[in-house]
């Protein structure tokens, strides 16, 4: 198995330390963005779903239209399009893009921001519907009968029909977020790569053993994803350097704006702010001063270091059963450009490697 690597597209540049231009759409840097990463050898991007912000959709319509090869993973909110046609929509974007589309299905960790789009359902209640909804999709997509009928809690409808199937088969990839209980046993039942925030050594090792737990209850397996802000120089030095600067700069624009940090609520920026509890600098090149000035929203860990330096930390959580790493930095065209050039090659040169190196060992072991 070869590692899988995910940047992330947005609709303009903007970050925590960069104010986004008064252009919403920015359809230059959606295409430069796009190709700079499928030059750099990035596997996916990933299209965030805002509730005040462009479709998702659509920018990965464009962003495909600029590219050949590079796959695009659609966040994707159930509950604000019905099950059925949500089955057509994304059939139909994997047939425009020749099989490059993947989904990141998020049952909504921020009860502010579901109710901006009308949704006033409990975190327990999303993912019983979360649940129901995958079930339907994945029925749509894949049942022999021409048409489909349901009757659940959330959903009911009769005689569904779709002219279009995915390109992938049986159907798009499924990867999934959320570190509840309740999205544990919805991401075993239905995920085929988890995705977590950038955490520490023991807390990856801790998730993933229940993971795998529940997972094999139902007979199945899962990959999984982390997400990281690597934060690259020269030197050492230069990278702490960079860290620190990026660090202030939070510190200024949200003093100015007279923001606080917020209190998050979903169980993944917890774990991230209980990481951040124990210190900036963890497990040698993790750093968490980002996660704590924002709250941990959103993956903004790092991982600190020369180009090789982070290379090896990546490796270390390959060898924990991690095979996806979704990278996104805080100048995000510069940083995915020099993420392209230098720690995703070597990162799957140290793979290779170590791979390599297990092969050999084998039948040494055997004997």
């Amino acid at each position: 198995m070869t590692p899988e690597f995910i940047g992330m597209i947005h609709h303009r540049e903007a970050s925590e330390i960069m104010s986004p231009p008064p252009l919403v759409i920015d359809r230059a840097y959606i295409r430069d963005f796009a190709q700079a990463a499928e030059a750099g050898g990035f596997d996916k991007l990933l299209v965030g779903y805002y509730a005040d912000g462009p479709d998702g959709f659509l920018i990965a319509a464009d962003a495909a239209a600029q590219t050949e090869r590079l796959g695009f993973l659609l966040a994707h909110r159930p509950g604000f399009v019905a099950p059925p046609l949500a089955a057509r929509k994304l059939a139909t974007l994997d047939q425009i893009t020749g099989g490059r589309l993947s989904m990141h299905v998020i049952s909504g960790g921020d009860d502010a921001d579901q109710f901006r789009d009308g949704d006033v359902s409990t975190k327990d209640e999303r993912y019983a519907r979360t649940d129901e909804y995958l079930d339907i999709l994945k029925r749509i997509w894949t049942d022999p009968a021409p048409t489909v009928d349901h009757a659940g809690q959330f959903y009911r409808f009769k005689g569904a029909y779709t002219a279009i199937r995915c390109v992938q088969q049986p159907r798009i990839p499924i990867y999934f977020g959320g570190a509840s209980a309740a999205a544990i046993a919805v991401a075993a039942k239905h995920a085929d790569v988890y995705m977590l925030w950038g955490e520490t050594h023991a807390q990856v090792r801790e998730i993933t053993a229940r993971i795998d737990a529940e997972a094999a209850r139902q007979n199945r397996m899962i990959r999984y994803s982390l997400s990281f802000r690597p934060i690259l120089a020269e030197t050492e030095d230069e990278a702490w350097a960079r860290a620190e600067q990026i660090k202030q700069t939070i510190i200024q624009r949200r003093k100015a704006a007279g923001l606080g940090a917020p209190n998050r609520t979903n169980e993944g920026s917890k774990r991230l702010l209980a990481a951040a509890a124990q210190g900036e600098r963890l497990d040698k090149r993790l750093w968490t001063g980002a996660a704590l000035l924002t709250g941990a929203s959103g993956n903004t860990t790092s991982l600190v270091g020369t180009p090789r330096q982070v290379a090896e930390a990546l490796v270390d959580y390959w060898d924990m059963g991690v095979t996806t790493f979704l990278v996104r930095g805080f100048n995000p065209l510069a940083d995915n450009r020099e993420y392209g050039r230098s720690l995703l090659p070597l990162t799957k040169q140290l793979i290779a490697e170590r791979e390599a190196a297990r092969s050999l060992a084998k039948p040494e072991a055997a004997e």
